[in-house]
């Protein structure tokens, strides 16, 4: 779903026009990223938890001719679903309810991976998969 279609959605249900309904949505989008940037964390009850974290620094090495570079520490933003937000997704799983298909990726992932395997990830986070379009789960809003 794009934020065309979520501004279609809120401006149909609650009668504003869609010019007034993309600025609200748009003026929250900017206040939560405000708040990530001035405080570093953000809880919308019963939706979830978005907060600012640091990648610490590490060794990977370069897929395609398998040199061993260092990636500097970077900040991602990470997200933890609310309680109504989990329970809600469980129901959709447990209930038997078609569930869309995951979409084939074109985006190709560059980012080299890790070399040591210590921690026992692969060198990035879901964020990176799903910027990549490898996590094929849909952004719906019920």
């Amino acid at each position: 779903m794009t934020k065309k279609e979520i501004v279609k959605q809120i401006s149909d249900r609650i009668g504003l026009t869609q010019l007034k309904t993309k600025e609200i949505v748009q003026q929250t989008f900017d206040a939560i990223v405000e708040t990530l940037i001035s405080e570093r964390r953000i809880e919308l009850r019963n939706f979830g938890v978005f907060e600012v974290k640091e990648r610490k620094a590490r060794k990977a090495r370069n897929p395609r001719t398998g040199e061993r570079v260092d990636v500097p520490p970077k900040f991602v933003v990470t997200f933890k679903p609310g309680k109504e937000m989990e329970e809600r997704v469980r129901r959709l799983e447990a209930g038997g309810q078609p569930q869309a298909q995951p979409q084939p990726s074109t985006a190709h992932h560059t980012e080299a991976t890790e070399a040591d395997g210590q921690d026992g990830s692969n060198g990035h986070s879901e964020h990176d998969d799903a910027v990549a379009g490898k996590i094929g789960r849909p952004h719906r809003v019920p």
